[in-house]
């Protein structure tokens, strides 16, 4: 699992972990050889106009930038310029292709190596010789795949990050270039949280530009704080941090202004807080909900309906594979499903959902004498009547 690799410019993962992520760029050329895309500028067009999928057109027009916002129609696409220009031209990205395209999917795996808990999405970018969305500077690590065409990208050290006023987007003011890099076909380049940078396609005969970006998450401190007192309000009153007694003032003395909060209170009230304390099993249990809980617009079809017998049966004969829009971490013996949690007893168990979370399917030889285990074969049927997990294609 740490051999030398071209995905990473023959850098171990390690290597890569300990000289590059969150540090500085690296360019990559070749880092998929023979790597033009997996799907055509008119399929990610059909993509964009489905209701279901998060989708952006981005244009810059005399000046100034616009944004749209999917699903689009063929009328919407036939109003943009076939021969964009300097004084106007545009990009269509699309969000979560990965929740779409087996083969999106199968492309993430490839970089495993950065746990599954940071991982955001796959966003995959059309657009005409000369597009793209302008200087700017993003807050998470992300790798830019190279697909059909070219894409010139030009990267800056700059601290100015200081934005156009009333832009759609966060664009810069003032962009200085320090380097700048053509990246052709199964090139890539990775990028670490705010560093300035700016791509601007080129059209490659007759091939427009298409990038695929491995974007991964990193929540904000103050969002992470925000959600974790949520979900501590539902432990308390679960009575699992137990706050016990009332508030007393046996020594309550006459105040001058009966509408003052005493500072007496404020430092009884503040003691008792104090007492609220959470091991770490508590933040894992929070991170592994939080972390795997599916976006608001997902949205996930049950399956069709099969006996829990039936069900163990056909999974020995063909193994298990996560829906796409699955996500699925664990923590010790603790496994979270789409923001779900699920204590598994016993090691063999354990190993299996392992197995699921890190690798996305289970054979039918990962199956073999474990699906006796009843509680393993009833969660796995559990997630698969929720839509969670199917049998392969």
């Amino acid at each position: 699992m740490n051999q030398p690799l071209a995905l990473l410019n023959q850098l171990t993962s390690s290597e890569f972990l300990d000289q590059y992520w969150q540090k500085k760029p690296l360019l990559i050329k070749a880092a998929m050889p023979n790597f033009a895309g997996l799907l055509s500028p008119e399929e990610l067009a059909g993509l964009a106009c489905e209701e279901d999928v998060q989708s952006r057109i981005v244009e810059y027009k005399n000046g100034q930038w616009h944004t749209q916002h999917g699903p689009f129609t063929e009328k919407d696409f036939a109003a943009l310029p076939e021969v964009p220009s300097a004084q106007h031209n545009w990009t269509l990205l699309v969000q979560s292709v990965n929740h779409f395209l087996p083969e999106a999917n199968a492309l993430l795996q490839q970089f495993s190596f950065i746990p599954h808990a940071r991982l955001d999405d796959l966003m995959v970018s059309y657009a005409p010789n000369g597009g793209g969305v302008g200087p700017h500077f993003d807050s998470y690590d992300v790798f830019l795949l190279q697909g059909q065409g070219k894409r010139l990208w030009r990267i800056s050290e700059q601290t100015d990050l200081t934005l156009v006023e009333g832009a759609p987007l966060r664009i810069l003011k003032n962009f200085d270039t320090k380097q700048e890099w053509l990246l052709e076909a199964g090139d890539m380049l990775y990028l670490p949280p705010h560093l300035a940078h700016w791509g601007i396609a080129v059209a490659d005969g007759d091939k427009d530009c298409m990038t695929y970006s491995i974007g991964f998450r990193a929540p904000k401190n103050q969002e992470l704080a925000s959600e974790f007192l949520g979900f501590m309000q539902d432990k308390i009153n679960q009575d699992a941090i137990p706050l016990t007694g009332m508030y007393q003032d046996t020594n309550l003395s006459l105040q001058a202004h009966p509408a003052e909060i005493s500072q007496a209170m404020i430092t009884s009230v503040s003691a008792q807080l104090q007492k609220i304390q959470w091991p770490a099993s508590t933040v894992a249990e929070f991170l592994g909900r939080y972390l795997s809980d599916p976006k608001t617009h997902v949205v996930f079809d049950a399956n069709k309906e099969i006996s829990q017998a039936n069900f163990v049966k056909k999974a020995v004969l063909t193994g298990l594979t996560l829906d796409l829009k699955s996500l699925m971490l664990f923590e010790g013996e603790h496994f979270f499903m789409n923001g779900e949690m699920m204590a598994c007893q016993g090691d063999a168990a354990a190993a299996i959902l392992k197995r699921l979370a890190d690798n996305r399917l289970l054979t039918p030889m990962d199956l073999a004498d474990h699906l006796n285990n009843s509680e393993l074969s009833l969660s796995l049927f559990a997630w698969y009547q929720a839509g969670y997990l199917h049998f392969p294609d």
